[in-house]
């Protein structure tokens, strides 16, 4: 296996890993809650995706 005969320099090195940043995911709006939700997932808050209920949504017993 081919090895390098000579170090690379710092700066060679920085310019490689230049393009390693993290990006922020993409966030979309959900269209019927409005809740912040990422593309092409069902809405965590709704449960509904492409305009139909996917997940069922547990609703919250209230103490009386």
């Amino acid at each position: 296996m081919p090895l390098p005969k000579r170090r690379h320099s710092r700066a060679r090195q920085a310019k490689r890993r230049a393009n390693w940043k993290l990006e922020a995911p993409n966030v979309v709006n959900c269209p019927r809650c409005h809740a912040p939700r990422l593309p092409h997932h069902a809405c965590p808050s709704c449960g509904f995706y492409n305009g139909r209920l996917v997940i069922e949504k547990k609703e919250k017993k209230t103490e009386e």
